[in-house]
């Protein structure tokens, strides 16, 4: 028996997270929690809220950077310098499950918001830490971002045509991953709490997530006794042949066909019987010793071929994974990603409409998709302060002496 779709409570609800982050790591790591069924509040600095807020594209003064990250949730805009305003995000911190921080290591404890003092207050607190290198180590007090351990970490070195400067990956990997990371350390310290009845202290680094992330490259130098270093190889991938990029009269598309089964559906269908049975490519360490002269029979195919379409359609018939390389106005008009939902529309209180992308969660019986639209800065602080029991003359007083704050679009 199973239950009808999309009517069970999301499974994070009732768990209260406080967002005390910025740009991305950490805004992303708690909007994926709202999505799946936490309340948020995002906690912002009066005037220039998170740094985020100013990273482009800017419509209507409206950054779609910070829309993407902070859908789902609350704001609260309150200047933790003014006493009035930090003994407000403790009493908040007092009813709250976990608390998100993405600032240098010793930061938040120089404002009373350190893992020790918020503890105190609420020992059953999940405080959940990202920076670029961790709380411990000699580069701990060291500013970075994700390009920062993208370089560290050997993930660069690995990029590009040998002898050029590695590209950029024009995707946030080390911030991201790093995020889903802290999805998981999070739900599993909410976990562990059920049976200890007390919240921990998460300290995860962007550099440590890269690190980790390596699926070949360590071993095979550790293992090699330090004789074999991943080297820049291109659009291909030499230890998996055939797996990379090639370019037809067109465009370009992607083939994974590094597997014997595979590669013999791709051999039959480029070059026959002949190619299927070649000795040079018989098994994945022969292709692998004899990769460019594959690769070469893959491009020469290719680039025959009456287009990147031609292609596909050819490759797909026989069975060989592969995929063109769609540009941005592709991926949102693709088929496959309207079936799963991956744009979403929302309503915004400035912007009217706004299509952003949605994340990858599906679960089998409730909706992990965001109902609301980032908050503007300090949209909720009246409601968040009523229900600490702010009395409405407290609040004016606050809002009056700035210690509140919230932009002119936010309603009085």
């Amino acid at each position: 028996m199973t239950d009808q779709p999309n009517t069970q409570p999301l499974p994070l609800a009732g768990i209260r997270v406080i967002d005390y982050s910025h740009f991305l790591a950490g805004p992303h790591l708690s909007r994926c929690l709202a999505a799946m069924g936490a309340e948020v509040i995002k906690v912002e600095r009066p005037k220039e809220g998170d740094a985020g807020r100013a990273h482009p594209i800017f419509v209507k003064g409206q950054s779609g950077y910070f829309l993407q990250q902070n859908m789902g949730k609350q704001g609260l805009c309150v200047n933790l310098k003014d006493p009035r305003g930090l003994e407000l995000l403790q009493k908040l911190v007092a009813t709250a499950d976990v608390f998100v921080e993405n600032y240098r290591p010793g930061s938040l404890d120089k404002l009373g918001l350190g893992y020790a003092e918020l503890s105190r207050i609420n020992p059953r607190l999940v405080y959940c830490s990202i920076s670029a290198y961790g709380h411990t180590g000699p580069d701990s007090p060291r500013p970075g971002f994700g390009l920062i351990a993208e370089a560290k970490s050997g993930c660069m070195a690995q990029l590009g045509n040998p002898g050029e400067a590695p590209p950029l990956m024009r995707m946030p990997l080390g911030d991201m991953y790093t995020a889903m990371h802290g999805v998981a350390a999070v739900c599993a310290a909410l976990y562990g709490r059920g049976s200890t009845g007390r919240g921990r202290h998460i300290d995860l680094a962007l550099y440590d997530c890269l690190v980790s992330m390596h699926d070949y490259a360590v071993q095979r130098y550790t293992l090699s006794n330090g004789t074999e270093i991943p080297v820049q190889t291109g659009s291909v991938m030499p230890d998996s042949t055939i797996y990379g990029a090639f370019s037809a009269k067109d465009g370009n598309l992607v083939i994974a066909a590094q597997v014997d089964d595979a590669w013999k559906r791709l051999a039959r269908l480029i070059g026959g019987e002949a190619l299927e049975s070649d000795r040079r490519f018989l098994d994945p360490a022969s292709r692998n010793a004899n990769h460019r002269a594959a690769e070469a029979y893959v491009r020469d195919w290719v680039s025959a071929q009456p287009s990147a379409k031609a292609c596909i359609a050819l490759l797909d018939a026989a069975g060989v994974p592969c995929a063109p390389v769609q540009s941005i106005d592709e991926v949102i008009a693709d088929p496959q990603v309207a079936a799963r939902n991956m744009i979403i529309e929302q309503d915004h209180p400035i912007l009217g409409k706004v299509k952003l992308a949605n994340l990858p969660f599906r679960f089998s019986d409730c909706d992990a998709t965001p109902k609301t639209a980032a908050p503007l800065l300090g949209q909720h602080n009246r409601p968040i302060a009523e229900a600490l029991g702010y009395a409405p003359a407290d609040i004016e007083r606050m809002v009056g002496d700035g210690v509140l704050y919230a932009e002119e679009a936010v309603s009085s």
